[in-house]
Parts: C-alpha cells; sequence; structure tokens
C-alpha cells in the first residue's frame, strides 16, 4: 500500500539530524566532494584509449584556459564533422566503430557494419506490446532503462562478459535503442498528451539518424539538413571521456562483473538526471522566462541585467545557474558548441526563431564579463554543448520529450566502448573510500526507546 504523504513527513522531519553532512567536514577531513578537485576539475579516478577531453593545461601549477578540443581515438572531433561535410556522408555509424574497435573502418567494413546494425533494429517478437504498449511511462528515459534491462530475459547468453559476447551484445542495444525511444515516445503521445500514436515499419535502408527523423514523424518526411545535424547531433554526443556520469556509471557496474544490460540500464538512468542529460531543455525554459520579461525588441544591458539576478537566485528557476554556460573541463570554447551554434545559426535566421538564436548568443558573449564584475578578476567561461542544443531540435520540431533521450541513443556507442575497456582491462572492482563522520552512540533495548 501507498504510504501517506503526511505519515512520510513526519518519518522525514528529522532527516537533517541523521542524514545530512557538514559541508565544512569535507574540508575537515580532505574529502573531495563528488570526487572534484578544488578547482573542479575531475580526480583521477582511471585510464581511457577511448576520449580524451582538453580545456586547459597546467603552467607552473596553475591552470590555464585554452580552446577546447574533444578526440574520439586520438581523432579530433572537428576533422570527424569536417569530414563527413566534405564529402556529405552520414558519419554517426562510423564513429560508433571508431569508439568500439579504436580505429575507422574502411568502405568495406564500414558498409557491412551498417548492414549489420540496420538489420538489427527490430524488437524480439511482441516486445513492443508487452514491454512498451502494455505499461507505458511519462518519461521516455525510464522506458528506455526498463526496456534495455528487459532484453536480457530475450538473450540466450545474457551473463558471458567474454569481449566477444560483450561486444554482441553492444552492437545489438546500440542498434535496438533508436527503436525504442521512437515507440516509447509514440505510446506516451497516445497515453499522455491525447495524440495519435503510429509504429512504422522499420526501413533497413535508413542511417540512424534518418531512422530516428522518420519514425517520430507522421508523415516519415525530412530534409536532407534536418538528417544531416542529426547525425551530427549524434557524432557529438557520442562520448566524452570515462569520467561523465553516466560513462562511469557504465564502468562501476561493468567492474562488478555484471551483465551489459544491467550496465547499459544503469547508464541510461543515470543520464535521465537533469544535472547530467537534461541542461538542453533547463536551456530553453530559462530562454522561455527570460523572453517573458524583455519582450522581442531587448537591448545588451536588458540581458546583462537578467543574467545578474539568475546568477544572484533572484530570476529564472531561482537555481543561480544560467544554463548552457560553463564546463568542468572546457574553459574558453566547447568544441561541441561551436559546431552546434552554427548549424543552429543555420537552422533559425529565416524563421521566428531567430531571436531565440540572438539571445543565446547574446547570454554566451555577455556572461564573461558579468562574472568577472560579480566575481572579480578575469574568469574563463564559455558555452557548453547544451546552450545550442535544444535549440537545434525545436527548430526541427523535435519535442523537448526527446532530447535526452536522442542524447542516450548517442551516448550508448560511449558508453559500450567504456564496458570493454573495463571488463578487458581492469581486474579490480572500482571501490572509492568514504569517511564515516557520525557520532558513536549506544544501543538502546526497545521497550525503553
Amino acid at each position: 500500500m501507498d504510504i501517506p504523504m503526511d505519515v512520510l513527513s513526519s518519518l522525514c522531519s528529522e532527516f537533517s539530524k541523521y542524514n545530512c553532512i557538514d559541508p565544512l567536514d569535507y574540508e575537515k577531513y580532505h574529502v573531495k566532494r563528488g570526487l572534484r578537485n578544488e578547482d573542479g576539475s575531475g580526480v583521477m579516478a582511471g585510464l581511457t584509449r577511448i576520449c580524451n577531453v582538453h580545456g586547459y593545461i597546467i603552467d607552473d601549477g596553475e591552470r590555464q584556459p585554452v580552446d577546447g578540443r574533444l578526440f574520439y581515438r586520438g581523432i579530433d572531433i572537428g576533422d570527424i564533422i569536417a569530414g563527413c561535410r566534405s564529402d556529405g556522408h552520414f558519419g554517426f555509424e562510423e564513429v560508433i566503430w571508431l569508439l568500439l574497435f579504436g580505429y575507422l573502418p574502411d568502405r568495406t567494413r564500414l558498409e557491412w557494419f551498417k548492414n549489420v546494425l540496420a538489420n538489427s533494429r527490430d524488437l524480439p517478437d511482441y516486445f513492443a506490446e508487452d514491454m512498451i504498449i502494455k505499461a507505458p511511462s511519462p518519461n521516455i528515459m525510464n522506458k528506455i532503462s526498463r526496456s534495455v534491462l528487459a532484453l536480457y530475459s530475450y538473450d540466450n547468453n545474457p551473463d558471458d562478459i567474454s569481449t566477444e559476447n560483450v561486444l554482441r551484445q553492444s552492437i545489438s542495444l546500440i542498434a535496438k535503442l533508436p527503436t525504442i525511444m521512437t515507440y516509447a515516445y509514440q505510446v506516451k503521445r497516445r497515453y499522455y498528451d491525447g495524440e495519435s500514436m503510429f509504429f512504422h515499419p522499420i526501413d533497413t535502408n535508413q542511417t540512424i539518424a534518418e531512422f530516428v527523423l522518420s519514425n517520430i514523424r507522421p508523415d516519415r518526411k525530412f530534409t536532407e539538413l534536418e538528417a544531416k545535424v542529426i547525425d551530427e547531433c549524434l557524432i557529438l554526443h557520442a562520448d566524452h571521456g570515462g569520467g561523465n556520469n553516466s560513462a562511469f556509471t557504465t564502468r562501476v557496474l561493468s567492474s562488478s562483473g555484471t551483465d551489459t544490460y544491467a550496465a547499459i540500464s544503469a547508464a541510461v538512468g543515470s543520464l535521465k538526471g537533469p544535472r547530467h542529460g537534461g541542461a538542453n531543455i533547463k536551456v530553453l525554459e530559462m530562454l522561455e522566462m527570460l523572453k517573458a520579461e524583455i519582450g522581442d525588441n531587448w537591448t545588451d544591458g536588458e540581458i546583462r541585467d537578467y543574467i545578474v539576478r539568475l546568477i544572484k537566485r533572484e530570476a529564472g528557476d531561482k537555481s543561480g545557474l544560467v544554463y548552457g554556460m560553463g564546463h568542468a573541463v572546457y574553459t574558453v570554447s566547447d568544441p561541441r558548441a561551436i559546431i552546434l551554434k552554427q548549424r543552429a545559426l543555420e537552422l533559425t535566421q529565416s524563421s521566428e526563431l531567430y531571436n531565440d538564436f540572438k539571445l543565446l548568443d547574446a547570454i554566451e558573449r555577455l556572461m564573461p564579463h558579468v562574472l568577472a564584475e560579480l566575481k572579480g578578476g578575469e574568469l574563463s567561461i564559455c558555452a557548453n554543448v547544451d546552450l545550442y542544443s535544444g535549440l537545434v531540435y525545436r527548430s526541427m520540431g523535435i519535442s523537448p520529450d526527446l532530447f535526452t533521450p536522442l542524447f542516450a541513443v548517442s551516448r550508448i556507442a560511449g558508453w559500450c566502448a567504456h564496458r570493454i575497456e573495463e571488463i578487458t582491462s581492469n581486474s579490480r572492482i572500482i571501490r572509492p573510500a568514504y569517511k564515516a563522520v557520525s557520532t558513536k552512540q549506544s544501543y538502546i533495548p526497545l521497550d525503553k526507546r
């Protein structure tokens, strides 16, 4: 039975007394809160060959900001995007191969791999009916997580963690996640939004980007530009190093020896958290609140004043955050944000959303100056990938319900690569230490409490 909320409130009334840690204790015991160093950078907890995120250098013990760079298996993400654009080919499938295997495929291997992925999209018989349609969820990430976990029951060899078997499972999950996402989206529309639900036949001639667009739209129509932009979004979100929250989650579970479905389902759950996967939605919410206050004929001064109020917790959601600005590693620039800003301009400059683009651009321009004035000194802060990604999706009519699920469809490539690296390279379970700060007390017999 459900416990009444007033009873729960009563039980929780003394939670802070028994459960909250004094922030000063972290300093007292030299504990790196959230596995973060004092400057906000991550504690070095492992080694990886998969991805490198570069945003600053250390010179004489001081952190020096530099232009951000992102490398997949040593290849600059900008070069990957430029290579795809040079001849107009879709690149996400080759990025999946690159992350999983460590090198770029030749044309023959790439065509074979694309065919394998396309022909692995279909879900097991009656899976959609039993797991998705009969048990709808108002949150698509929740449904994705449950569906991934349920696929364990349809695998004849689910617990084998040999490299070959985990690779088989990884390719299957990477292929099926777009199908799960689009089905879960349709069911959510039907049960929670009162809109039509439609399941299109799977087209194995489509790339993953084309498949996604085709299956979320009633008429299956999309432009070449839209498909190429989605492809680039998938490429840019495919990985971000072993220390990002969901990749680290994958590694923690993988280090225990658990199965692939449990590890990837946990990663989806991690990405569902708004501190990790939902920031682009928060950017659009912030944008709507800003527009409600300043209207269409705004000035830089009005934007500056609003940013000040955001930081002082006087505007927006009162969190003190300017969503889409700042990053734990990138200082001068986020290479993903640069690429998506170009696409956002391209998609919006001839539409009513162009004013939204200009507002985000103003926030990006003014934020460093405002922060320097409020905090003092020269502070380096840049736009991150979330500042423009939500606007890119909105310009193509993609529902916010799909923003984070699309992230998962992309990032699963990185998760699977990190899982394979973890089980092949590390024989020790991941177990960081926690300092106990509880107060010693005596056991009181039940009849004397």
